[in-house]
C-alpha cells in the first residue's frame, strides 16, 4: 500500500490515535485536514475550544497539539509509512500548528524496532490520567533514564526535583489552585468544562475527577471549585510523591509544541511499564508562578508542565470525539 492508497479506514485509525492524546480539560483543541496530493495530515488549532481565562496565550493549547502529533506520527509508523513531522508548517497559516506527511512506505525495520514501534502504539489506548494517590513504591532509575532520554529526543528537558525542591513545586502548585479557586472567570471556565458523556464528547466526565479534586486536596485541580482551600492542605496526598519538570530551552510557539511532543513520548513509556501519571498545570498557568517553577540550577529554562508519577489505580478515561468529527 502506498501513501495513495489510503483508505478511510486507515484514515480514521491514524485520526483517532492522534485525539487520544491528553489536553487541558480534555478539550481536544485540534482539528485534522487530509492533503491527499501530498499525502499529509495537518492539524490546526480549534479556537472554539480554548480556555481563553486559563490558558490566554494558548500555550497549553500548543502542549495539546504537539502530544496529539506525537500519536499521529506513532500511528504512521505503525502502519508502515515514514512519517516526516513539521511544527508550524506554514508561517501564512497561523492555525496550522503541525503537520506529518506519509513519505512512503518504511524501509523493512529490524525486529526489536517494529517492536519497539507497536508496544507504544498500544499504549495510546491504555493511556489515562490518574488522580488517585499512588504507592511510595519508587519508579526504577533504568525507566527515569529512558524517559529523560526521551524528553530530550524531542527537543525538551525532563528534570527529577529532590524532597526539597518537590516540596517547593507542590507549594506553588497549592498557591496557584487557591488563587484559580479564588478568579471568578477562571473556576467557572473550569467548572464549564465538567460534562456528562451522555451530553457531550468533550470535558472531564464527574466520574473522572475522584473525591480528591472534589475536597480541594492537592495535588489534583478541583474542577468544581466548590470547596476553597485552607492556607494549607489538611493532609498529604502523598507522603513522597514523584515528580518529573518538563522544560524548554525557549518559550516560543514550537517549543510548546515540542513540549508536547516529549510529554506524551513520557506518559506512554510510563503506560508501557504500568506507571500511572496526573499533570500539574496550575502553577504555569501564573506567570510569577511559572517563573518560580524553574531551578536556578538548571539554567535559564522555561517550565512547561510538572508530571506526577507512580504506582496506583488506572485513571478513567475520559471522553473522546470521532475521528470523522474530528477532520475538518
Amino acid at each position: 500500500m502506498t501513501p495513495a492508497t489510503l483508505d478511510a479506514t486507515v484514515l480514521e485509525d491514524l485520526v483517532s490515535a492522534a485525539v487520544a492524546a491528553p489536553s487541558m480539560h480534555n478539550t481536544q483543541p485540534w482539528r485534522f485536514r487530509l492533503r491527499p496530493e501530498t499525502h499529509t495530515l495537518e492539524i490546526r488549532a480549534a479556537l472554539d475550544r480554548e480556555l481563553r481565562a486559563e490558558d490566554p496565550d494558548a500555550r497549553g493549547l500548543h502542549l495539546s497539539v504537539g502530544a496529539a502529533a506525537f500519536n499521529l506520527r506513532l500511528a504512521v509508523a505503525h502502519h508502515g509509512w515514514e512519517p516526516v513531522l513539521r511544527l508550524l508548517p506554514d508561517p501564512h497559516e497561523p492555525l496550522l500548528l503541525a503537520s506529518v506527511r506519509l513519505a512512503g512506505r518504511r524501509p523493512s525495520p529490524t525486529s526489536a524496532a517494529a517492536t519497539a514501534v507497536d508496544g507504544l502504539y498500544d499504549q495510546i489506548w491504555r493511556r489515562h490520567t490518574s488522580r488517585s494517590p499512588f504507592s511510595p513504591r519508587p519508579l526504577p532509575g533504568p525507566l527515569w533514564a529512558e524517559l529523560l532520554d526521551a524528553a530530550l529526543v524531542e527537543g525538551a528537558r525532563l528534570h527529577l526535583p529532590d524532597p526539597d525542591e518537590t516540596h517547593r513545586l507542590l507549594a506553588l502548585t497549592y498557591e496557584a489552585e487557591a488563587r484559580t479557586i479564588a478568579d471568578q472567570e477562571r473556576r467557572e471556565e473550569s467548572r464549564r468544562w465538567i460534562r456528562s458523556p451522555a451530553d457531550s464528547d468533550l470535558g472531564i466526565p464527574p466520574e473522572a475527577l475522584g473525591p480528591h479534586d472534589a475536597e480541594g486536596h492537592l495535588p489534583m485541580r478541583d474542577f468544581s471549585a466548590l470547596h476553597p482551600p485552607s492556607s494549607q492542605p489538611a493532609q498529604p496526598f502523598e507522603r513522597h510523591p514523584q515528580l518529573a519538570v518538563l522544560a524548554t530551552d525557549h518559550d516560543r510557539p514550537a517549543d510548546w509544541l515540542r513540549a508536547g511532543l516529549a510529554l506524551q513520548h513520557v506518559l506512554l513509556l510510563a503506560t508501557r511499564d504500568q506507571v500511572r501519571a496526573s499533570l500539574l498545570h496550575q502553577a504555569v498557568e501564573w506567570p510569577d508562578l511559572r517563573w518560580m517553577l524553574r531551578d536556578p540550577r538548571s539554567g535559564p529554562e522555561h517550565v512547561q508542565i510538572l508530571i506526577r508519577l507512580g504506582y496506583g489505580p488506572e485513571g478513567a478515561p475520559t471522553p473522546r470525539r470521532a475521528a470523522t468529527a474530528a477532520l475538518a
